[in-house]
């Protein structure tokens, strides 16, 4: 049986780590992944974690999604170039109020989100298009679906993803070519803590008093009791996106957190938007006991369960 040919990008650590182990070890040997990371001095966690993987069913390449040069010399580097199943995994995240985040650092985050899967489409689609078959993975979020409190800029360039595969979604079928847009909630994983260390490092000097006070008292203090609470790990991301890419046929959109989806779904269930918006600010600024109460409810099940996750590092 032919291997179809992965390629990962962000693969250094968390979500992109787990996906090149998970389908490296594929017990069916189905997949040949490629998983890629802008630094190679980074790989070492990769390496530990692949195993006897690494060289037989995983290779590790260089490539920088903002550098279109690094995207054409990876693809350039495999064989054929061909590429049955790209998941864009690399991005980087960004909370705070808009009031304390400079322009450029609002424009890292979208060419790296959106335009670094534009550039990698740019480069692997035609081939697709041409052999009328693949499968194209984007590691999206339900912020691309769902707007939060405190995360503007990184739910702006979630949306623009979304919307870009939506449009292309449609030309796509008729080349044969799937696209999945993968939406995971709260996940716990490096990208998380290194998000929300920078959040606490976040001067508010620029932003009114009460501003400042609802991102300090209200979200950053609420941000690791969610993600205790619903957050899945970056293996459960992984399992779901094997789950996908081996169906017959591939939804266009998959949110992998049961516990978030009733938070989305009054967004569809209300074209007008205000149903989920009411029930948002409702949520944050009215009823925030019952809030906690179903956390801390939501806690014990995954501590009974033995899956209860914690934002800070084990000792």
């Amino acid at each position: 049986m032919n291997q179809k040919v992965v390629l990962i990008t962000g693969c250094s650590s968390g979500i992109g780590l787990a996906l090149a182990v998970r389908f490296a070890n594929d017990e069916k040997k189905r997949f040949m992944v490629y998983a890629t990371m802008r630094n190679l001095s980074k790989s070492k966690a990769l390496v530990e974690a692949a195993g006897r993987s690494l060289g037989r069913t995983l290779e590790i390449k260089q490539l920088d999604v903002c550098d279109e040069n690094s995207i054409k010399a990876c693809v350039d580097s495999l064989p054929e170039r061909r590429v049955d199943i790209l998941i864009s995994n690399a991005g980087l995240g960004l909370i705070g109020p808009i009031e304390c985040q400079s322009i450029e650092q609002m424009k890292v985050v979208m060419d790296t989100n959106f335009f670094g899967f534009v550039r990698l489409l740019k480069e692997i689609l035609p081939d697709m298009k041409r052999r009328k078959r693949g499968h194209i993975v984007v590691i999206s979020s339900v912020m691309g679906i769902q707007g939060m409190l405190f995360n503007d800029i990184y739910s702006a360039s979630k949306f623009a993803v979304e919307g870009f595969c939506e449009s292309l979604v449609v030309q796509s079928m008729r080349f044969k070519i799937n696209i999945t847009l993968i939406e995971p909630g709260p996940v716990i994983t490096e990208f998380e803590h290194k998000v929300y260390g920078e959040g606490l490092k976040t001067d508010l000097s620029k932003a009114d008093k009460d501003t400042a006070d609802m991102f300090t008292n209200i979200y950053l203090k609420n941000y690791r009791e969610i993600f205790e609470s619903v957050g899945q790990t970056a293996e459960d991301i992984a399992e779901h996106t094997l789950m996908i890419v081996t169906m017959d046929n591939p939804p266009f959109r998959h949110q992998t957190n049961m516990l978030y989806t009733p938070m989305t779904t009054l967004k569809y269930a209300d074209p007008s938007g205000d149903l989920s918006i009411d029930e948002f600010y409702k949520m944050v600024f009215e009823h925030d006991k019952v809030f906690h109460a179903s956390l801390n409810f939501l806690k014990l099940l995954r501590w009974r369960s033995r899956k209860s996750f914690s934002l800070e590092k084990s000792k």
